[in-house]
């Protein structure tokens, strides 16, 4: 389950693999040394954009992208099932969420009934609709799990506050959480369905918001399972409808980063990276940000201080808990999400899904 880091036996492993893969650049450049590299794994899906991905573990990963196009892999990406629900060629999936290789929920965005989650216990073999937006002014971005059973998915906002669906037995029944507990949203503001991380859970019970599209851009957080919320500003810069943070990664409570920028490809975006010590109550702006928008981020198993964050104009690392960043690889992906056996994935447009190799 996406950003939720299961404890292994080999931890000794993982911690000499993670040293190679933060290890500086100088020491890729040793003779028979190869740096760590995404390598492209063929889906066979050209002409889909996947924004949606769910890694389990190093061998199985699941793909959500358009034309209500489904994968999974469970030999490492040697090959791909088309696991797609039955006539959803129409809809947008944007993000995914899988337990393991049998169970995953699905989220299809879009204003109206294009907004839909879909349940499989059986690889994906069959699909359950779960939920099936009839609000038309409802438009649903993301969705995370707190554990196997407890799950939230948001709402761009209706009536001027953001919607909150909750789940208590795994998405196999939703409901619309009251709105009490919710600060007022800005003028034009909303999420950005751009990599299924504009939602993001850590731990029994904390959620955090990302948003964009307003004056500021923001981070909601709630500590109940979004019952209650409180809104901080980022340094992210905002004001435009193509403007925000675009994606969260919290490796517990407390330590968080936000991506983003522009995502208009002849717009510069700087101060596209931020960071939190305290739970997002406050941000600080990233020393030496990725030099371009990014869409996508998550942390390094087994480390305090490493990440990467992706977007179309490639992928950037950093060591030090979001302060500074450098560009590692300069292919285009959307989404990126690792595991606890150091199993990261990312995937984006043209069928692109790659795994980071060392």
């Amino acid at each position: 389950m996406r950003r939720t880091f299961r404890t292994v036996a080999a931890g000794a492993v993982c911690s000499v693999a993670l040293a190679a893969l933060t290890a500086v650049p100088a020491q890729a450049q040793q003779p028979g040394h190869r740096a760590p590299h995404w390598e492209l794994k063929d889906t066979g899906a050209t002409g889909v954009r996947f924004r949606g991905l769910s890694a389990v573990s190093r061998d199985t990963a699941w793909v959500a992208g358009t034309g209500g196009t489904v994968l999974r892999t469970t030999d490492g990406g040697a090959s791909w099932r088309n696991v797609s629900p039955p006539g959803a060629g129409a809809l947008q999936f944007r993000d995914i969420e899988a337990f393991d290789a049998r169970r995953a929920v699905v989220l299809a965005i879009g204003e109206g009934e294009a907004s839909r989650v879909y349940r499989t216990d059986d690889g994906g073999t069959t699909w359950t609709e779960s939920f099936h937006n009839t609000d038309t002014k409802a438009f649903y971005d993301c969705l995370t799990f707190f554990d196997r059973r407890h799950g939230l998915a948001m709402s761009d906002p209706v009536d001027g506050k953001f919607r909150i669906l909750s789940t208590g037995d795994g998405g196999r029944s939703w409901k619309v959480l009251p709105s009490d507990g919710m600060p007022t949203a800005l003028d034009g503001e909303a999420g950005f369905a751009a990599s299924g991380q504009c939602l993001v859970a850590s731990g029994p019970s904390d959620v955090w918001l990302a948003t964009g599209g307003g004056a500021r851009a923001r981070v909601l957080h709630s500590a109940d399972r979004g019952l209650t919320w409180t809104a901080t500003d980022t340094p992210v810069p905002a004001g435009d409808p193509a403007k925000g943070v675009f994606a969260l990664a919290f490796r517990d409570r407390t330590h968080g980063l936000a991506v983003g920028g522009d995502y208009r490809p002849d717009q510069a975006s700087p101060q596209a990276a931020a960071h939190t010590p305290d739970g997002g109550s406050t941000w600080q702006p990233a020393a030496t940000p990725p030099p371009a928008y990014r869409s996508g981020a998550a942390w390094l198993p087994h480390s305090r201080t490493a990440a990467l964050a992706v977007g179309p104009t490639g992928t950037d690392l950093t060591t030090d808990g979001g302060r500074t960043w450098r560009t590692v690889d300069t292919g285009s992906y959307d989404t990126v999400d690792c595991t606890a056996d150091l199993g990261c994935w990312a995937a984006g447009e043209q069928g692109r899904v790659a795994r980071l190799e060392r």
